[in-house]
């Protein structure tokens, strides 16, 4: 019985908080990236692998400004990309970059995207589990606020009748 309790409890608490499994990325990657980035010498193949080290690490930040910048960073990049293996991860950090901001419906886009390309790629179907829970979760939590809502005013209504007698 505590076992079950116990479970329900941190179900709940996983609920509220809206923990996701994507990494973060603190400050001193992000730098070192941004480095390895402007410093990138040698084939485009090698500036581009660096700068989309640079745009993950962008887009698993939890600053918003950086989140920002690395999608701006992969949307400018993307049409001219030709390779669809980087076409879907550049696609799937695009898909992250959204999640992180709370535009779940392009993250949605963006992930169905990756797995047109690769429909077994585990990560995106992690991804696209994440962003169906978030979304399912503000939709409870938002028809919880309206019924709440709903039952004060029926409260003040019934009190201020109660009132009148």
């Amino acid at each position: 019985m505590e076992a079950k309790v116990g479970k329900f409890f941190d179900s709940v608490t996983n609920f509220f908080s809206g923990s996701d499994q994507l990494p973060w990325c603190d400050a001193d990657i992000i730098a070192g990236c941004e480095k390895e980035a402007a410093e990138a010498n040698g084939s485009d193949e090698s500036k581009n692998e660096c700068l989309t080290r640079f745009s993950w690490a962008l887009v698993h930040s939890r600053r918003t400004e950086d989140i920002e910048r690395g999608i701006a960073m992969l949307e400018a990049s993307i049409a001219s990309t030709t390779d669809p293996l980087k076409m879907r991860e550049k696609l799937y950090l695009l898909a992250v970059g959204h999640f992180r901001r709370g535009d779940y419906s392009r993250s949605r886009e963006l992930v169905e995207q990756c797995l047109m390309v690769e429909p077994e790629w585990r990560q995106a179907q992690s991804l696209k589990k994440a962003i169906e829970d978030r979304i399912t979760k503000d939709g409870v939590i938002g028809i919880g606020i309206a019924v709440s809502a709903a039952g004060l005013i029926a409260g003040g209504i019934a009190a201020a009748l109660s009132r009148k007698k």
